[in-house]
């Protein structure tokens, strides 16, 4: 697949949308950190999880009013259908995470382009609804394979949240704009996960690990700086396993990984109940352009 080039193409959005609520629904044991440690192969046989924390996030979602996105692994889908029915029952938008967890930049065109496919299939299927939003594992889309954006389009998807545009020890475009834009003119809509520049220092305020390692005010703080001081929509992002703090504690980690993992977990769910009130929350497709033709988008 030939490398495209890279010229961004800002949109500019209508700043009174409100924020995008997202949820990253996977296993405990998908997480990218654990491939070392754990064999897909052996997932099937780990005890599951993602169901009872999805449902309490479902839960959590329809007391506070809001609806959301769930980037939704097929793998997950193959086995929950009827969650992910749940899912779109409740009013929220179905896309897709691909199917097994690869992170994009470690898989070649064609591999990429298989999972892609079948994850949105096994989703629409489940759900009856059609997938058009696609999130990367660990936000792997930058530099290295900027023509996932055209398999993504190519494959029908009609836009993408996989890029961090900052630096990360495992992920990261820095020179990719902060917010919504096309990668090229006529190119995929990419909606980067939220940032803060506060001087010299690019801050991640999108939820995740930062949402667990930060105090709930800096969050907010740096939340309101984005929606408020610049005017543009946030996106928040989390995984069913970090509400669960009783999740199974997967061993042979690396002091930095465990960490990052297991940190706060606890108290995650009451951090969320705050968020959720504080801010206005909608789900990726109301907040974003996500349907319009590339050539009118940023009219």
């Amino acid at each position: 697949m030939n490398e495209p080039d890279f010229d961004p193409q800002p949109l500019a959005l209508d700043s009174g949308r409100g924020n995008a609520m997202t949820v990253d629904v996977e296993e405990y044991f998908h997480v990218s950190a654990f491939e070392d440690h754990i064999d897909p192969r052996e997932w099937a046989t780990m005890p599951s999880r993602v169901e009872a924390s999805t449902d309490r996030i479902l839960s959590l979602f329809e007391a506070a009013g809001v609806k959301a996105t769930f980037f939704t692994l097929g793998w997950v889908a193959e086995r929950q259908p009827a969650l992910v029915r749940r899912i779109v029952d409740a009013g929220h938008e179905l896309a897709s995470h691909g199917q097994n967890h690869a992170r994009a930049f470690q898989q070649e065109p064609a591999a990429f382009v298989a999972d892609i496919t079948r994850a949105k299939d096994v989703l629409e299927q489940a759900g009856g609804v059609a997938v058009r939003g696609y999130r990367a594992p660990s936000f792997s889309i930058d530099r290295r394979n900027l023509w996932a954006f055209d398999a993504l389009a190519e494959a029908g998807y009609t836009y993408s949240s996989s890029v961090f545009p900052g630096h990360h020890t495992a992920y990261g475009m820095p020179d990719a704009p902060r917010f919504a834009f096309r990668h090229r003119p006529g190119g995929l809509l990419e909606i980067p996960i939220t940032t803060a520049d506060l001087g010299l220092r690019r801050l991640p305020c999108a939820g995740g690990g930062f949402f667990r390692l930060y105090p709930y005010a800096l969050t907010r703080r740096l939340l309101e700086r984005v929606t408020r001081a610049e005017g543009q929509a946030a996106i928040f992002y989390f995984h069913p396993w970090e509400i669960d703090p009783d999740q199974p504690r997967i061993s042979g980690l690396a002091l930095r990984t465990r960490v990052r993992q297991y940190l706060n977990l606890s108290r995650v769910e009451s951090r969320l109940e705050r968020l959720l009130r504080a801010f206005t929350w909608d789900r990726m497709d109301r907040i974003f352009p996500v349907d319009a033709p590339p050539e009118t988008a940023s009219a």
